[in-house]
């Protein structure tokens, strides 16, 4: 029976997002690619940053070809290493994968004798692991992690349909893997001070931003702006906001949007009109932020920010459709911040409107999508030029 691919790898995100343990994670990724495409054996080379050196942290196959968690260790100036550091993956390659054969006949073509001799040498590196393939993991532009690939179990080459899942997998581990490291250190950080871990909040933030390249500093203007609605309604005690609030609302303005995390970055940055199931799956980013987030009991009423905040005032939102005053207060601030922040920033599919226009729309919507109060605030401080 064909495997679906496509399929497999939006499982995959929304699995491996909901892992905080990197270790547990690794080897998730790894069973998971040795049973999808049937290999004798994998495994993951992974960096560590403070010793600038990759171990093999986890690897999977026959006892006799598994090599054990922490025996293989390439330093920076490895071959293999260096392969991929320099980018060389991309002059040669053009799907992000390199395969052992397909490597080998390069060598027989005119190249640069120092790209020629990395090359050689990092093909022995995969001789060394019976690798007969393996794919980079990036993170931006580090190197994050090389996936190695043994033979099929059943002796076939690799299908071109097989290196395209490995390949946007791999993008996606790399995601995966470094929010699982942000959680381990948000888990370490909500041990020490506060303040450390709105420190961390704000590295997770930023990596949404990385994701969806069409938003980029969208989460800290959203904050912001949350942040300067809440302070009037405290400042005029229109509604019950202290200290604690802001707190809560500043960990849940930088976190509206994790759950983006777990879909894929062909959808959030896709220039043409969404299909309707693309649409769908979009929709589940709030829900999928819980799921993330609730492991940490610290994060109190910012919780319900992240899920409620694309509910409407007349109960036409989602993800459960409240209606009024069903909605917390919190997630009524983001939703009119957020819906503001969109309506000025230039999309694929739509030019940006100017303040006063967006100003406008929230101003009529009033009683409708925005709570009348936030949507009143809102108001007022562009109109006092404070926005």
């Amino acid at each position: 029976m064909a495997i679906d691919y496509k399929k497999e790898l939006e499982n995959a995100a929304k699995s491996m997002i909901l892992i905080h343990d990197p270790n547990v994670l690794i080897k998730m990724i790894v069973r998971m690619i040795v049973q999808k495409v049937k290999l004798k054996h994998a495994g993951i080379l992974l960096h560590h940053k403070e010793k600038d050196t990759y171990i093999l942290t986890f690897s999977r196959g026959r006892l006799g070809l598994k090599i054990p968690a922490g025996f293989a260790r390439m330093d920076a100036d490895n071959p293999l290493v260096r392969f991929f550091r320099e980018r060389k993956d991309r002059d040669l390659f053009n799907d992000g994968a390199m395969v052992y054969e397909e490597a080998q006949k390069l060598l027989d073509k005119d190249m640069e004798d120092d790209v020629k001799q990395l090359l050689k040498s990092a093909l022995y590196q995969m001789e060394i692991f019976e690798a007969i393939a393996c794919i980079p993991t990036y993170f931006r532009d580090d190197l994050l992690g090389i996936l190695l690939m043994g033979s099929k179990q059943d002796g076939q080459r690799f299908l071109q349909e097989e290196l395209d899942f490995l390949v946007a997998l791999a993008s996606d581990v790399a995601m995966a893997i470094r929010n699982a490291q942000l959680f381990k250190d948000v888990e370490l950080e909500l041990q020490k001070k506060n303040q450390l871990f709105i420190h961390t909040t704000m590295a997770l933030a930023a990596a949404i931003d990385a994701k969806d390249h069409y938003t980029w500093g969208h989460i800290s203007r959203v904050t912001d702006l949350s942040l300067m609605i809440a302070k009037v309604f405290k400042q005029k005690n229109i509604k019950a906001v202290d200290d604690k609030f802001l707190e809560h609302l500043y960990i849940a303005g930088l976190l509206h949007d994790i759950g983006k995390i777990g879909i894929p970055e062909s959808i959030l940055n896709k220039e043409e009109k969404l299909t309707d199931e693309e649409r769908r799956l979009i929709k589940e980013h709030s829900l999928i932020g819980v799921k993330i987030l609730e492991p940490i009991q610290e994060l109190g009423d910012a919780i319900l920010g992240v899920k409620y905040h694309h509910e409407r005032y007349d109960g036409a939102g989602y993800p459960e459709g409240l209606k009024g005053n069903q909605i917390p207060l919190i997630a009524s601030i983001i939703s009119v911040a957020d819906a503001f922040d969109a309506m000025i920033t230039d999309r694929p599919y739509r030019r940006a409107l100017s303040k006063e226009k967006a100003i406008e729309e929230i101003k009529s919507l009033g009683g409708q999508q925005f709570e009348p109060q936030v949507a009143s605030v809102m108001v007022e401080l562009y109109q006092e030029g404070k926005i």
